[in-house]
């Protein structure tokens, strides 16, 4: 039986062929079929496009892979569903959520938010893991982060996961120039940001706030928002997110 790789190989070996076969019966001086029907930009990538672009960069940390594959697969099934629909849910390949669950896959911070909201869980929920009660040190050379796909912006829980909460900690990174687009979180969900380094501009729907060093804003976040970098040096933001129930 082919995995699903090979499938996806295979189906792209043999369209490549048809569009060569088409080319060589098209009469001359006609347009080719590439011509007559160009891409749409706004399509989604298929097959190995799909994974690459869903995918972290290699340099992105390998170590939460396995991690969010068995908190995937264990809430997934808790709902009851296939690959299928929460692929249809959460517009995330159904292949991409195959290779996460397999642990093979580091998926972007953007691929874990639709995962996220199409299960009806905290962004936290994908990347607990247990550990006991008490103090707790997190160490800046142990932390586990999450990236863009383009590498240019980066999250850093400053939690641990291991109980239920309505309160998330993060440092966040975004490289010059950078931007971040993220999907709107459950109801209820306010975000309050504060810059220590650089200059953001942030989107919140129709609104635009520039926010330089030491500023800080509160926001609802259960509508799209943008982070945009509007200059060459890094922004270093911390960021409160306050959910409207217990999670986790």
């Amino acid at each position: 039986m082919k995995s699903v790789r090979e499938n996806t190989r295979r189906r792209a070996a043999g369209a490549s062929e048809r569009g060569r076969r088409e080319a060589r019966e098209a009469p001359a001086g006609s347009p080719s079929a590439t011509e007559q029907s160009p891409p749409s930009q706004a399509a989604p990538p298929d097959g190995e496009q799909a994974w690459t672009y869903e995918s972290a960069p290699p340099e992105s940390d390998q170590d939460l892979a396995p991690v969010v594959g068995k908190n995937l697969r264990r809430l997934r099934s808790q709902r009851g569903l296939s690959l299928e629909r929460l692929a249809k849910a959460s517009g995330v390949s159904r292949a991409m959520l195959g290779q996460i669950e397999l642990g093979q896959s580091a998926p972007t911070i953007n691929v874990l938010w639709k995962i996220a909201r199409a299960l009806d869980v905290p962004f936290s929920a994908l990347i607990s893991m247990t550990g006991g009660a008490g103090t707790r040190l997190m160490r800046a050379r142990e932390a586990k982060r999450l990236t863009s796909h383009d590498g240019r912006f980066v999250s850093r829980a400053l939690f641990p996961f291991d109980e239920p909460r309505r309160v998330e900690f993060y440092e966040l990174l975004l490289k010059g120039n950078g931007e971040e687009r993220a999907e709107p979180h459950p109801p209820g969900t306010v975000e309050n940001l504060i810059v220590t380094r650089g200059t953001l501009e942030l989107e919140v729907g129709t609104e635009r706030h520039l926010l330089a060093a030491g500023d800080a804003i509160l926001f609802e976040a259960d509508r799209p928002h943008v982070y945009r970098n509007v200059g060459a040096d890094e922004v270093q933001m911390y960021l409160v997110m306050t959910y409207a129930e217990e999670v986790g």
